[in-house]
């Protein structure tokens, strides 16, 4: 098993003991598992995201720390609102890709949605904005067809 499983195993065995809501000191966390405070970053920005289920809220510095709460949803459109209501005013490429996979790998979205919805926020389709307002188009747009999909 993999560091970053290991990791991701122990913070949701700790959202289980505690009701789902956890405090974590980043790091802390790293000492324990041996591995450098940017791996605790990476297992907490690519395993307990809005798409997982999960509210992030992080404070960096002395007497950092990492909050996880997960959220229980009654139906799939309440996960969907949740997630455009995290995406925020702007939203970069790679992030975009990354909520898309998510999306997918949870089965909010077909395979076939995850490539056209892909495509309509990429760089490329979004080549005739300007620079400075593409990551805001982008999110605009992604919650707009999230909406759709919501029904």
């Amino acid at each position: 098993m993999k560091q970053s499983d290991l990791i991701s195993a122990f913070i949701k065995e700790l959202l289980e003991a505690q009701n789902g809501d956890v405090e974590l000191g980043r790091n802390e966390l790293a000492q324990r598992f041996n591995v450098v405070p940017s791996q605790i970053n990476y297992v907490i920005t690519s395993r307990f995201t809005p798409e997982h289920g999960y509210i992030i809220e992080s404070r960096r510095g002395g007497g950092g720390y990492i909050r996880i709460h997960r959220v229980e949803y009654s139906d799939k459109n309440a996960r969907i609102m949740h997630i455009i209501n995290s995406i925020g005013k702007t939203l970069s490429n790679m992030d975009a890709a990354l909520f898309l996979k998510n999306m997918e790998d949870n089965e909010y979205i077909s395979p076939q949605a995850h490539k056209i919805i892909r495509a309509a926020v990429s760089d490329n389709a979004l080549s005739v904005v300007s620079p400075s307002e593409r990551d805001e188009t982008r999110a605009s747009i992604l919650k707009n067809i999230l909406l759709v999909l919501k029904g």
